[in-house]
C-alpha cells in the first residue's frame, strides 16, 4: 500500500515538473491588467454591447463618452446551421456569433485596431421529441457565445496602450 502511494506521488511530482519546465501556464494567470483607464463605446446597442460594457467596467475601465479611445461595435450577427443531413430525430446544430469592432483614437481619428472581428461558435443537439427545449438550448448557447466573445474582445484590448 505504501509503495503504491509512493509511486503515485512520484509520478504526479514528475508530471508537475515536466509541465512547469516546458513553460505550461494556466490561461490568464500571468496576464497583465488592461492599461486603459477609460473607453467610450459607440455603435449598436444590443445585448453584446451591454455585456461588453459591464465586463469592461468590472475590470476597472470606466465607460465615458469623452474617453480618448472609442470602441466601435457593429451589430452582432448570429448564424445557425444544421450539421447533419437527417430531417427527423436528433439534429446537431452549430451556432456562430460574430461581432465586428474597431478601436479608434478620438483626438485624430486614427484606428488603433482596424476592422477586427470576434467570432465564436458552439455546437448543440436538438431533438424533435422536445421542440420547446430546443429554443431554450439555443438561448443558452447564445448567452454562452456572448460571454465567450466578450472574453475574447477583452483579451484583444489587453494589447492596447492608452495612447
Amino acid at each position: 500500500m505504501q509503495r503504491r502511494d509512493f509511486v503515485r506521488f512520484t509520478l504526479a511530482g514528475a508530471a508537475g515538473l515536466m509541465l512547469s519546465g516546458c513553460g505550461f501556464r494556466l490561461r490568464g494567470l500571468d496576464q497583465p491588467a488592461i492599461g486603459l483607464e477609460s473607453l467610450a463605446i459607440a455603435g449598436a446597442d444590443d445585448a453584446f454591447a451591454r455585456l461588453a460594457a459591464e465586463r469592461l467596467a468590472s475590470i476597472g475601465i470606466s465607460i465615458r463618452d469623452d474617453a480618448p479611445l472609442v470602441l466601435n461595435l457593429a451589430a452582432e450577427r448570429l448564424d445557425e446551421r444544421r450539421l447533419g443531413v437527417l430531417d427527423s430525430g436528433s439534429q446537431e446544430r452549430e451556432l456562430t456569433l460574430s461581432v465586428p469592432f474597431s478601436v479608434q483614437r478620438r483626438a485624430d481619428g486614427a484606428y488603433r485596431l482596424d476592422q477586427q472581428i470576434v467570432e465564436v461558435s458552439e455546437r448543440f443537439t436538438v431533438s424533435d421529441d422536445n421542440l420547446l427545449a430546443s429554443d431554450d438550448l439555443r438561448e443558452a448557447a447564445t448567452e454562452r457565445l456572448r460571454r465567450n466573445a466578450v472574453r475574447r474582445l477583452v483579451d484583444r484590448l489587453r494589447a492596447l496602450s492608452p495612447n
